[in-house]
């Protein structure tokens, strides 16, 4: 039988800052969502990897540690931290930029990822505005932000999602954050068949028409987006392993 190396899953969870400068807030609500995640990812063939409060050089290593690692079909990631646009914070409250988390995930530095789909989730702000849940038009002074550095990064046939939008905030509490919510109620339903694309539609979806703020920001809206340079179908957390060729 031929060998079927499992799809392999990292997990980066910051939530106790007490080392920062600028003393972040704690965000107890994402331990919790971490042990559903790191289940329902391994009930999706996932070796999952799941690390609390790294600094940005353990974060880094972990990333280049992925480089020599044997894969399966799959690469995903689940970033969830305090961040702005095109950062993270890691547990010290440093900045640690998209673009070296991608970069060390790219050809020339990691061939056994090349060609594999790699996927990221990302829970962190992008900035600080409230969204109102209202439509503005284009030119109506929305902030403005620089998203492209770090989209231009991203590696060959991968996909990132982000929880909001560039320049806004996106909301976690004691328990939970809309984001990942809605990601968890996918991988632990049928609708975790969805090809890629129709996935993260989906969870679009779901966090713009079904969850708002409460407390301090009641009625605040969240509006996750992606971007993906995926060149095939992929169906990373079907039960059937399955890597599409057609368009």
């Amino acid at each position: 039988m031929a060998d079927q190396r499992k799809n392999r899953a990292l997990l980066i969870v910051n939530y106790d800052f007490y080392r920062s400068p600028n003393r972040l807030l704690d965000r107890p609500g994402a331990v919790k969502e971490a042990d559903r995640l790191f289940k329902a990812l391994s009930d999706c063939n996932y070796a999952v990897q799941l690390h609390y409060d790294l600094t940005a050089k353990e974060i880094q290593e972990l990333y280049e540690k992925e480089c020599d690692a044997d894969h399966g079909d799959y690469f995903v990631s689940i970033l969830s931290s305090h961040g702005e646009e095109g950062v993270i914070f890691d547990c010290e409250g440093q900045p640690v930029k998209l673009t070296q988390i991608f970069e060390a995930l790219s050809l020339p530095r990691s061939h056994k990822l090349a060609g594999k789909p790699k996927i990221f989730f990302i829970q962190a702000c992008r900035g600080e505005e409230i969204d109102p849940g209202v439509c503005l038009q284009t030119d109506s002074g929305e902030p403005q932000t620089d998203c492209f550095s770090h989209y231009l990064s991203i590696p060959e046939n991968t996909a990132v999602m982000f929880a909001c939008s560039p320049g806004y905030a996106a909301f976690i509490n004691r328990w939970e954050s809309m984001f990942l919510k809605a990601l968890l109620e996918l991988l632990e339903g049928e609708n975790r068949q969805l090809e890629l694309t129709s996935l993260m539609t989906w969870i679009n979806w779901r966090v713009a028409f079904h969850f708002e703020a409460k407390g301090k920001h009641g009625g605040g809206k969240e509006m996750p987006c992606f971007v993906t340079n995926m060149v095939k179908k992929v169906y990373p957390f079907s039960s059937q392993r399955r890597l599409s060729s057609r368009q």
